[in-house]
């Protein structure tokens, strides 16, 4: 006889559905905000963010698509959409002549300049204003290390390639 598949019990279920559904109703709200604010989708946000964020203002693009958690040739091109706009620029890496390094531009760090505030508005006001301070650090507590466990398998992008047969 086989075993019942595995189940959530019911407080695991309704954590999984709220989370599902808060994480749903943040990103459709910051989506449409980058969208009037500054014409950008929040996989470009993300990018132009992280790289806003680096001293250099530089990152490989293997390193992008990990951090941001989407596909190599998704990344490509957004980062194309992004050069064609005039907000990065790619380049060979200067350590690997195989990887490509994205860095911003001042337009890039101006647009991000711009759209900064009003996302900061958006999650602020969706994300913490109903919660305490105790709360929003309690939050940071119980997330940091889920997402150091989803984090322990590295995401598709890192993973090594499978080669072709006969190569």
């Amino acid at each position: 006889m086989s075993e019942p598949p595995p189940s959530l019990d019911p407080a695991q279920l309704g954590a999984y559905f709220a989370l599902i559904e808060v994480t749903s109703l943040l990103r459709h709200a910051v989506e449409q905000q980058l969208r009037e604010a500054g014409d950008l989708s929040y996989v470009q946000f993300q990018l132009l963010a992280r790289l806003g964020d680096s001293p250099t203002g530089s990152h490989r693009m293997t390193d992008l698509a990990d951090g941001v958690v989407y596909s190599r040739s998704g990344l490509t091109y957004q980062a194309g959409l992004l050069e064609k706009a005039g907000l990065v620029v790619r380049a060979p890496a200067a350590d690997d002549e195989r990887g490509i390094t994205v860095t911003i531009t001042d337009a890039g760090r101006a647009l991000l300049a711009k759209v900064l505030p009003g996302h900061i508005e958006v999650v602020s006001g969706l994300l913490f204003e109903p919660l305490s301070s105790d709360d929003v650090k309690a939050l940071a507590d119980l997330l940091v290390p889920v997402r150091d466990h989803m984090r322990s398998a590295p995401p598709r992008s890192a993973a090594p390639r499978r080669r072709k047969r006969g190569t």
